[in-house]
């Protein structure tokens, strides 16, 4: 039977049985999502600002003393990932990092994002030099990792910004090596980490380091 808790796209995948495979997240990890979204509700009259690990109550009118309405935010949301969501920029670098460890590994791009953004986000990852699979999944992550890592005989990695998503590949799939990444400075003071279950590395030259080592792919 079909588990429905899994994106369909995970049944067409190719993926390379004999080799390492890296699950790796877009926003706040491969792009830079909160400033993206920051300088679309700035043409909304709205602004942003940092005081916590959140988005929506990070969102305020100018003068105001309360965010905006959680509502309202999550429609600023939709409209930014189906019309605006290619003007990210991507995390230093990203794209060399992920040319370097696809050499030797699968790459799968695993993100939780809104339906009607599948086609934007496949065009801003071709944009960025990052032409791998694309899954777009919702809710939590711990069970398109465990069936992605199923898929092959090789060692396995998941990077992610949110504990949550870590904390359910750690549950599904627990020889899954897993990496905490926040790409954006101004969140990571902010960010709830757990390292004693998942390795952090806010930077993108450490952690391809890291992620090789991790996978095998590193000879000392």
């Amino acid at each position: 039977m079909t588990d429905t808790r899994l994106p369909p796209e995970l049944l067409s995948l190719r993926i390379d049985a004999e080799a390492p495979l890296i699950i790796v997240d877009v926003d706040e990890v491969l792009g830079l999502f909160m400033r993206g979204f920051e300088g679309f509700i700035g043409t909304r009259g709205l602004e942003m600002r940092i005081e916590r690990f959140a988005l929506f109550q990070n969102i305020f009118r100018p003068g105001a003393s309360e965010h905006l309405d959680i509502a309202e935010g999550r429609r600023l949301f939709d409209e930014y990932f189906e019309h605006h969501a290619e003007t990210m920029d991507i995390a230093p670098g990203a794209a060399d990092a992920l040319t370097t460890l696809a050499q030797n590994a699968s790459i799968v791009i695993l993100t939780n994002a809104p339906a009607q953004s599948r086609v934007g986000r496949a065009r801003w990852l071709i944009k960025h030099g990052l032409p791998y699979s694309l899954v777009v999944n919702a809710g939590p992550k711990g069970p398109a990792v465990a069936a992605l890592a199923a898929r092959t005989r090789g060692t396995a990695a998941f990077i992610d910004d949110l504990l949550p998503n870590l904390d359910s590949a750690a549950d599904a799939a627990p020889a899954v090596a897993r990496f905490q990444m926040v790409a954006d400075e101004r969140l990571r003071p902010l960010a709830f980490s757990a390292p004693q279950r998942h390795r952090r590395i806010d930077v993108w030259p450490e952690l391809g380091e890291a992620i090789a080592e991790s996978l095998g792919l590193v000879r000392r």
